[in-house]
């Protein structure tokens, strides 16, 4: 068979390959100038764009499968973080070539992702340009039950689901193996940190579950700090935070120690954990419900009264520590 490089052969062979019977919901996908799609009265609808570009989000020789996987990921986090069904995506790929067998992997990936999660791709855009893929992911809500980063209030407890840190120490050894001209074998703690740089879990079913009980919540896409601060600011509050609480995986701990791994965990981003908040008369009603969810959780601190020079305290036991001089991710 001849492979043709248009734009609409393109999408014919790579982007209309999913398994799964199309979702219900689905009047019109691929093929026309836009995809038709059925809400039904009692829902609303979560919209969240992300963009991944060459260099910036990912390294140029990164495998097409796991490229794919992230693009996808990183989309149906922030619907989990909102508590949204994930329904829908759309995908604008551009591409400095027509490479067939790295789209075959590409597609074969980014089915396998979608498929896992009942998601359907309805349409997008395909061009020739520097390497980037951007995703428009759309997820449904039951009407006025949003999770939303404004709801944080005094006396609520902070919860993160996971362990954090893992991706940007992951991101660090990826890094450090470029620079070095040995193929150096990596140990099992180091394969793991990798692999959760490279293939992190959206919390798709956690964030429904939690979504009648926390009162706010937010992905950790940039790091903790950063992004609980996104959360305190919109709910004008404070937190104080625990180090001796945060959720540090061992293989974390094993290739870093732990003065580095939690630096990584207060500073890294890319874990796509959630990070969320409950008050104090839902705890137990949250406890019960994600009994059978199968995700670990943990208790990291507390919500404060809102206090403009110190947004965030850190303490160890009893002792207060120092904010590290350390900074989330910036896109500029």
């Amino acid at each position: 068979m001849v492979q043709q490089n248009n734009e609409f052969s393109i999408i014919r062979q790579y982007f209309n390959a999913s398994t799964r019977t199309p979702r219900k919901d689905v009047a019109l996908a691929i093929g026309d100038d836009c995809a038709i799609t059925e809400i039904k009265a009692n829902q609303r609808l979560a919209i969240t764009t992300d963009t991944l570009v060459e260099g910036i989000h990912f390294f140029s020789d990164i495998d097409p499968a796991d490229l794919a996987y992230k693009a996808v990921a990183v989309n149906l986090s922030d619907l989990a973080a909102m508590g949204a069904e994930p329904a829908w995506i759309s995908l604008a790929l551009t591409l400095p070539k027509v490479d067939h067998r790295w789209l075959a992997t590409f597609s074969r990936s980014f089915f396998e992702i979608l498929d896992h999660y009942n998601v359907d791709l309805i349409g997008g855009d395909t061009t020739k340009g520097p390497l980037s893929i951007s995703i428009t992911a759309h997820g449904l809500l039951p009407r006025d039950k949003a999770l939303c980063r404004h709801g944080a209030e005094k006396g609520d407890w902070i919860y993160v689901t996971g362990s954090l840190g893992d991706s940007a120490a992951g991101l660090a050894l990826l890094q450090q193996k470029r620079g070095q001209n040995t193929d150096t074998a990596l140990s099992q703690a180091e394969t793991y940190l990798i692999e959760r740089h490279l293939r992190p879990v959206p919390r798709v079913l956690f964030g429904q579950s939690i979504a009648p009980y926390a009162s706010a919540a937010i992905d950790i896409s940039d790091g903790l700090l950063a992004d609980l601060s996104h959360i305190l600011q919109r709910s004008a509050v404070s937190a104080s935070l625990k180090l001796d609480k945060l959720p540090l995986s061992p293989q974390l701990i094993a290739v870093f120690g732990v003065e580095k791994a939690e630096q990584f965990a207060l500073a890294g981003g890319e874990d796509y954990e959630l990070c969320f908040t409950v008050a104090d008369k839902n705890c137990a009603k949250l406890e019960r419900e994600l009994t059978h969810i199968g995700v670990d959780y943990t208790c990291i601190g507390q919500i404060r009264s809102q206090n403009a020079n110190k947004m965030i305290r850190l303490k160890r036991g009893a002792e207060k520590v120092a904010l590290p001089d350390v900074q989330g991710f910036e896109h500029f």
